[in-house]
């Protein structure tokens, strides 16, 4: 591992939070102009997940930063024109086009691959690589079948080929409908100067390290390995040439590494208040939202509903640059129900009636119903805020 440079920068935790929020897209004036794009840009990864409560977590992520922009407008954003891909990278994330170059090393990874979940039957591969130039965009149902039973790992023969395909970047996926992959091939729907895997391992980890490192302002190598899913020692081996600069930061206890233009001016501008995907790239790493806010969250819809303690999808409270809460969610009719609210204090109420407000005119909901507050004494302050944001 290259020596690399004495760390030159001390930061307060408060500074490295105001830096983390603002590298977010969660302090300052939002940029309504590059919209959703640049909402994708900016983070590098918005990341997929079935779960659709209030609406599907890459929807709520430019909601979050944006405010209330149109269901249809987020989703023409990304699939419309060339703009966007899908593949793995944190998890299963929308990625803009331009950064196709720079995962060739994990489609190199996935081709030298010697196991797989799902075997192929001979000439599978080959077959949907035929249909689809034949036919054009097509789901995998489309392709012969998603599933050979209701089992949702039991793929198809043509399921597990054309995933195999994207995973090689052979295809890629175009759109979503009805939350199935549309797969088209590479040749097509990759711009031509972007459609290649020339560049090394090294040059691609390098561009990503830096891109995470802008991402998120500030990280340790934990939170930079973890923005993307590199390993440490990838991290190790490309950092000190990634643009990033070795900072500390008051109580993380480990070293740090700042993207040096976080570092120009401090942070500074209106924060949004809004509710969070649990999926939000600001908070997916549960270790970095607990050093970062002093704040514990576990997605519990995986968890055996009398294990839950805060709710099936619950969505913690971003509120003046701190996370103040938590709401699970529901929709009756035009009705948003707060099944299970948490506040941090009293002074939480205020932030948490404002974001579950937006959140209701965003998915077309008239009102909002309080069902329980853990904390009953704290439940009267919630209900006068929430007149007082609904009035």
């Amino acid at each position: 591992m290259t020596s690399l440079p004495r760390p030159s920068v001390d930061l307060s935790a408060d500074e490295a939070r105001r830096i983390a929020l603002r590298a977010q897209g969660f302090l300052g004036a939002p940029d309504r102009r590059s919209g959703v794009r640049g909402v994708l840009r900016h983070l590098g990864a918005v990341q997929l997940d079935t779960i659709s409560v209030l609406a599907r977590s890459h929807e709520l992520i430019p909601y979050a930063r944006l405010g209330a922009i149109g269901r249809r407008t987020v989703e023409d954003a990304y699939w419309k024109g060339t703009h966007a891909f899908e593949y793995w990278s944190h998890a299963a994330c929308i990625l803009p086009i331009e950064e196709w170059p720079h995962f060739a090393f994990r489609r190199r990874a996935y081709r030298s691959r010697p196991h797989w979940n799902h075997d192929l039957p001979d000439g599978a591969y080959d077959q949907v690589v035929k249909q689809l130039r034949a036919e054009g965009p097509l789901t995998a149902t489309e392709l012969g079948g998603a599933k050979r039973t209701s089992e949702w790992w039991d793929w198809s023969g043509s399921k597990a080929a054309v995933e195999r395909a994207l995973m090689y970047g052979e295809v890629v996926c175009v759109e979503r409908r009805g939350w199935k992959r549309v797969y088209d091939l590479a040749e097509r729907a990759v711009p031509e100067p972007l459609l290649h895997d020339e560049l090394d391992d090294a040059e691609c980890l390098r561009r990503l390290v830096g891109l995470a490192g802008r991402s998120l302002g500030v990280g340790t190598r934990a939170d930079i390995a973890d923005y993307h899913r590199l390993k440490g020692e990838q991290v190790d081996a490309v950092i000190a040439d990634s643009g990033l600069v070795p900072v500390t930061v008051e109580g993380w206890g480990k070293p740090a590494w700042a993207d040096p233009r976080a570092l120009q001016s401090p942070p500074r501008g209106r924060h949004r208040t809004t509710l969070l995907s649990p999926f939000d790239s600001l908070i997916w790493e549960r270790a970095r939202t607990e050093r970062i806010f002093g704040f514990t969250h576990r997605l519990e819809a995986y968890v055996p509903k009398p294990k839950r303690v805060y709710g099936y999808f619950a969505m913690p409270v971003l509120a003046g640059g701190r996370l103040v809460g938590r709401v699970d969610p529901a929709r009756e009719g035009r009705t948003l129900v707060a099944k299970q609210v948490t506040l941090e204090d009293a002074k939480a109420a205020a932030g948490v009636a404002q974001a579950l407000v937006e959140a209701a005119s965003w998915v077309d909901c008239t009102d909002v119903r309080i069902e329980r507050v853990d904390v009953p004494e704290l439940r009267e302050p919630l209900v006068r805020e929430l007149a007082r944001a609904l009035a």
